[in-house]
Parts: C-alpha cells; sequence; structure tokens
C-alpha cells in the first residue's frame, strides 16, 4: 500500500472543532446502515473539500477503519492544500482499468484513515464514474472500512456528483452561507433525489456569527472566540 504525509492546517478554533465534532455525532445517529456518503455543493467554492476531509478526519478519531476518496476528478484541490508531494496512482488510474484497487489506496500519517486521490484528470470523468470499476470499488470498500467519505464535484455545475451518490448510502450537501439561493438550492437538492440516494442533510458553511441571529440560531456560544463557525448541520426536512 502506498502511502503519504499529510499536512493539515492548524486553522480551527473551538467553536470549528465542536461544530464538526457535532456533524460526526449526526452521522453516527443516521443508523449502521450508512456507511458510505458523497459530499457535494451547488457550485464551486463552498467548501465541500474541506469540510468532507474534515468529517473523515474527525471519524478517524474514534478508532473507525475511514476510507476517504477524492472523486472530483476534474478539479482537485486535497495534493495542495494537504502538501502531498509524492507521486502516487490514483482513483482515475483504477477506473480506466491501469491499476488494481491496492495500488491507489494510500495509507497516511493519520491514525485510521486511508485516502483515494483522483489520479491524473481523464478525458471522461464521468463516464468513469458511472462504470463497473467503480460499482466494484463501493462493493469491496464497504466490506473493509466503517466509513467511507466521498468528496464529488459541485452538482450545480457537472453530474458527477449524483453518478456517484447513486453507488453511496447518503448525501450531503454543503451550502455556503448567503450565497446560494434557494431555488438553486431545492434544485441541486431535486438531482440528488433522482439518483435515488438518501439525503442525510445538508452543512451550512461560512457563517458569520457576529450577525444577528446567529448566536442562539446555531451550536455554539458566543463565549468560545472566534468570528465564523464552518459547519452547521440541517435535517433534510429543514431544508425544505
Amino acid at each position: 500500500m502506498q502511502k503519504i504525509n499529510l499536512v493539515i492546517p492548524d486553522n480551527m478554533d473551538y467553536r470549528t472543532s465542536e461544530a464538526y465534532r457535532t456533524l460526526r455525532t449526526n452521522v453516527l445517529f443516521c443508523g449502521e446502515e450508512i456507511n458510505a456518503i458523497a459530499v457535494t455543493s451547488c457550485t464551486p467554492g463552498e467548501g465541500k473539500s474541506e469540510v468532507s476531509f474534515r468529517l473523515a478526519e474527525s471519524l478517524a478519531e474514534t478508532d473507525r477503519k475511514i476510507l476517504y476518496i477524492d472523486a472530483d476528478l476534474r478539479r482537485s484541490v486535497f495534493s495542495k492544500r494537504y502538501q502531498v508531494t509524492q507521486e502516487v496512482k490514483g482513483l482515475s488510474h483504477y477506473l480506466s482499468g491501469q491499476e488494481e484497487l491496492g495500488a491507489v489506496v494510500c495509507a497516511t500519517n493519520i491514525s485510521n484513515l486511508h485516502v483515494i486521490l483522483p489520479g491524473p484528470v481523464p478525458p471522461n470523468p464521468s463516464e468513469l464514474l458511472g462504470n463497473e470499476h467503480f460499482r466494484q470499488l463501493m462493493e469491496k470498500t464497504h466490506a473493509l472500512y466503517d466509513y467511507i467519505i466521498i468528496d464529488t464535484p459541485p452538482l450545480g455545475s457537472v453530474i458527477d456528483a449524483a453518478v456517484i451518490a447513486k453507488e453511496c448510502d447518503g448525501a450531503m450537501l454543503v451550502i455556503e452561507n448567503d450565497a446560494i439561493s434557494y431555488k438553486m438550492a431545492q434544485k441541486v437538492e431535486r438531482q440528488l433525489e433522482r439518483s435515488g440516494c438518501r439525503i442525510l442533510g445538508a452543512v451550512l458553511n461560512k457563517v458569520d456569527v457576529r450577525a444577528k441571529g446567529y448566536y442562539g440560531k446555531y451550536y455554539y456560544s458566543k463565549y468560545y472566540g472566534g468570528d465564523y463557525s464552518s459547519v452547521y448541520y440541517q435535517k433534510p426536512e429543514e431544508i425544505k
């Protein structure tokens, strides 16, 4: 198995750390049948990659075996953000039949956390993600890991996330506060529903808790310090 070293930015204050622990708790209470979770957003830049990885990292802290898959085959930010300098085989190698699963899974310097990087940008991402190799990948990893967290491209831009969600047990939508319209979020939600995947909830990201009304609505006390909360979980019925 390949091994990579991840350099994790130390940029979370107490409020943000608590938010991720709350998100982790909500995921754990979704039930044992929820094993593979697709994370998407409406548009680029809403923070889905950060949220999905931090969720995987938080779940790994509970001594569960976690696999994080960066399935954004078009525009991944993972290697740059976490300073991965090694050249490794990735998801596009496996989906195109060039490598076996064991050759693309990477151990990391974080206990209980394995990752699959996206690999080279292919000419046909949607077709690769919809092929038999991806279905086999999900079947094999279901048996090996307690949770599989999959970072997917924004569903408002390309269809890849819906293709991936079809093979998952649940999906989560990351929404940037005050950046996405209600209609846009509903449109993306309907696309996820058409995939047949259960929508677990939404994460409201980049919330300025200094704004009026947020101190009581979100999970944190104003005494914890900092100006921004990173995650706020909503159940599906609250998105309607």
